[in-house]
């Protein structure tokens, strides 16, 4: 339930009923903005409590949360959710951030000419897979640590924030000591263990919807995430598994503006896995951003032909350069805005720029 105080309320005030919220076994969760402050209580509903807390004088109303995904809901947190990726970039508000690198790191030469061709193109974080779940299990599947070691060059070189998946739970401590986000991917969607882990680990997390996720079972993945404390959780719409054929996966767009009006987690959309097919993923990136998508996740490889894996549904940098362009200019006419990579300069980076509206925080 939510417990909306009334203004004006004391510290005193929301100790209080935080203290009581705790007494009778609810978990509590506290969110003060400029005109209200609210309580999150989870836990089992009693009537008991509720009367009680309603008598409060300092307690405005409180109200139940009827969807099964709890802390995850919008009537749990009213306000868009704003994660911090690290240099400033931020995920939920006026920014739109772009992802961008190979679907697998190769090898050093090839990631680190990866990274500064995304970054000169307008990327504001690396992806690159060191652990790679593979459909079969004679396909290429990763570097492993030795990936990892990669992936931490090309942040210190470059100088983007990395985003790159973890399996494992046991290898949560050391993937997050290489990358700025953890990916779970869509086919660890449901690994509650890992999704424990991830969230125990206070990282961003950038959640995959699964193959054949229902919208509410994704917000029931990240609901575990949540209930570990973290709530750096990013959303990833990925195509879902249909009968059609025409493409790699059916990608749910409409998904973007249901987890929204759910959910206060911000939500952006991967256009090179719903596809599968590089020719569809500018058509797709631009309707993403229209469908008011916080960011994208898109496949770029200096030589598509020649990747270890999802080579056909891999830009090349020029192909990406031409699709920053115009989803920058897309986003201004939204109100929004694809900011610069740390560090850029020059006309497209216009100098320093002032923080995107809203802010970002860490939490």
């Amino acid at each position: 339930m939510v417990i909306v105080m009334r203004p004006g309320s004391t510290q005193e005030d929301i100790q209080g009923v935080m203290a009581t919220l705790r007494s009778l076994g609810f978990m509590t969760h506290l969110s003060q903005g400029v005109e209200r402050t609210i309580i999150g209580a989870i836990g089992e509903k009693r009537d008991l409590a509720l009367a009680s807390l309603e008598a409060l004088e300092c307690v405005e109303r409180v109200i139940p949360i009827v969807q099964p995904y709890k802390l995850a809901s919008r009537e749990f947190h009213p306000e868009p959710s704003l994660v911090n990726a690290g240099q400033g970039i931020c995920f939920g508000g006026a920014q739109i951030p772009i992802i961008a690198g190979p679907c697998a790191v190769e090898g050093e030469e090839q990631l680190l000419q990866a990274a500064r061709m995304v970054k000169a193109a307008g990327a504001t974080l690396l992806r690159g897979g060191a652990y790679k779940p593979r459909t079969s299990p004679y396909s290429f599947q990763g570097l492993h640590e030795e990936g990892l070691r990669i992936l931490s060059l090309a942040r210190t070189e470059v100088g983007l924030p990395v985003v790159s998946e973890v399996l494992n739970p046991r290898d949560v401590e050391l993937v997050a000591r290489h990358v700025d986000v953890l990916q779970v991917g869509a086919r660890n969607m449901q690994n509650f263990p890992l999704l424990r882990e991830v969230g125990r680990s206070g990282m961003p997390v950038l959640l995959k919807r699964g193959l054949a996720a229902t919208i509410d079972e994704w917000l029931m993945a990240a609901e575990y995430i949540l209930r570990e404390g973290n709530f750096r959780v990013i959303l990833c719409e990925r195509g879902i598994r249909t009968y059609e054929t025409a493409t790699r996966n059916t990608l749910d767009l409409s998904a973007v503006p249901v987890v929204k009006e759910r959910s206060h987690l911000p939500v952006i959309v991967d256009p090179s896995h719903g596809t599968g097919k590089w020719r569809l993923v500018p058509p797709m990136a631009r309707a993403a951003v229209a469908a008011g998508a916080d960011g994208l996740l898109i496949e770029v490889h200096p030589q598509p032909a020649l990747a270890l894996s999802d080579g056909a549904q891999s830009l090349t940098p020029a192909n990406f350069a031409a699709l920053v362009r115009d989803l920058r200019r897309l986003a201004n006419l939204l109100g929004r805005e694809i900011p610069e990579p740390a560090g850029a300069t020059g006309p497209a980076a216009g100098g320093e720029r002032e923080p995107a509206p809203g802010g970002c925080v860490a939490g």
